[in-house]
């Protein structure tokens, strides 16, 4: 998963892809970095957790790319089968 910075924390924290949304995603739920200080041993998260934030470099096109034809026949198997990666 892609990390974004939070802008309470300013930390990078992975985001999930957000159904229907190209280019967003939600920050994963992460603790604040003065819990101890601050709050002691009580659960409490940080105020950017679970926002909706732009991720980069996601929702892009995919791009075709030219194959070699000589290339293409060394990749079919025994059974007529082809490699897919």
């Amino acid at each position: 998963m892609p990390r974004v910075e939070c802008e309470f924390c300013q930390r990078h924290i992975a985001a999930g892809m957000v159904a229907g949304r190209p280019r967003k995603g939600r920050l994963w739920q992460h603790d604040p970095t003065e819990r101890p200080e601050l709050f002691g041993d009580a659960l409490v998260s940080c105020a950017g957790s679970l926002a909706i934030v732009d991720v980069p470099g996601s929702g892009a096109q995919m791009e075709l790319v030219e194959v070699d034809e000589q290339a293409d026949e060394a990749l079919v198997g025994p059974l007529g089968t082809m490699a897919l990666f």
